[in-house]
């Protein structure tokens, strides 16, 4: 709520007070916020996670493909460190943030996804059940929360007329237009959740790569906000789009402030409490600023470990044979011989990567 501080700039000695106005340097404190807030409660977190014994059983145990692997000291790691993640995203947004429409579909979504991890990190700490709340009851609770929030946007002036527009990388015009467009938008969203949760399997792995999808998608949020920027990059001119930067660097600066705990060896995993809302975040943004195709080119990594999966079960399924090691795909990695380090470290730079070539297909239409 700081933005309203810009109303007293007229103020003679106050004229500073403009620099709440923007949005660079709102995104930047927000930014700067939940980094120290995740830096600094870490500690504290993860004292009151080991008090309430908030350790879940591995998802792995049982799998003996895996049990040369599974380390005992993981076992012993507070999960549920999603809630710090979450607080830091949610406090800096809604102080840094103009108190829009925007604004409580961002952080709403977020809460609410952060709960339906929560409850299922709760049945695997409460019940010892490594397989948590059932899938079903969990994407059901995706969807829901995925419908309401395109639903909402369909209401705001500024995003409704593009809501039903349907936009491909490399093209300067919308492919299609309709109103099912926006199963579309609810699949992205519920399937970034998903996906950036099967990542969450090593220290780092999922708030880094993270790190390099929500930049990706800041920038084009910022382009999209600005009709001069917009009209040269031939992307769609979205007014209030660029708001979404300043929530998109509340994320940044809490995975960044996570990984101060979370690299290895961690200190406490963010669990599916910070991994459901995490994924949600990236997709929600993708819808926002109507680039949800390029979310498989800036997601590449997260793309990678749901698309190992699904072909490992259908081969499985129709063969009886594993295309892969083991899956998600950086088991596959590791059952080669990849320490935990080299697997982090590459798929950064991976996601690296596929940041920086989903930002050059802006200018390739």
């Amino acid at each position: 709520m700081f933005y309203y501080l810009s109303n007293f700039s007229n103020h003679p000695d106050w004229g500073f007070l403009r620099l709440f106005n923007y949005v660079s340097f709102r995104a930047g404190c927000a930014g700067v916020m939940s980094l120290l807030i995740v830096i600094l409660l870490g500690p504290a977190t993860v004292r009151m996670l080991k008090k309430f014994r908030a350790t879940a059983p591995s998802r792995y145990g049982g799998v003996q493909i895996l049990e040369e692997f599974i380390n005992e000291q993981k076992n012993k790691t507070p999960s549920m460190g999603g809630v710090l993640i979450l607080f830091g995203i949610v406090v800096s947004a809604l102080l840094w943030m103009k108190p829009t429409e925007l604004m409580w579909i961002l952080t709403g979504s977020t809460v609410l996804l952060g709960l339906l991890g929560f409850a299922d990190d709760f049945a695997k700490v409460a019940y010892r059940n490594k397989d948590g709340i059932s899938g079903k009851l969990k994407l059901l609770g995706q969807f829901m929360v995925a419908g309401a929030a395109v639903i909402w946007l369909f209401y705001i002036p500024e995003f409704k007329p593009y809501m039903s527009q349907l936009y491909l990388p490399f093209f300067n015009a919308p492919v299609a237009v309709g109103v099912w467009v926006s199963a579309f938008a609810i699949l992205a969203i519920v399937g970034a959740s998903n996906a950036v949760n099967l990542t969450d399997g090593k220290d780092g792995l999922s708030s880094g790569c993270m790190i390099f999808a929500t930049i990706a998608y800041a920038v084009i949020a910022y382009l999209s906000g600005h009709r001069i920027f917009a009209d040269y990059l031939l992307i769609p001119f979205i007014p209030g789009a660029s708001e979404a930067v300043v929530f998109a660097a509340a994320v940044i600066g809490a995975c960044i402030g996570f990984l101060w705990h979370n690299c290895y060896p961690a200190s406490m995993f963010m669990g599916d409490t910070g991994s459901l809302a995490l994924g949600g975040i990236i997709g929600l943004l993708a819808v926002l600023v109507r680039q949800e195709f390029l979310l498989f080119l800036v997601g590449g990594v997260f793309v990678m470990e749901i698309v190992s999966v699904m072909i490992q079960v259908m081969s499985v399924k129709l063969t009886g044979k594993r295309v892969f090691l083991c899956t998600p795909i950086h088991h596959h990695f590791e059952k080669m011989g990849w320490t935990e380090t080299q697997i982090v470290i590459r798929f950064w730079i991976l996601a690296g990567i596929f940041a920086l070539l989903a930002l050059g297909t802006l200018k390739l239409r």
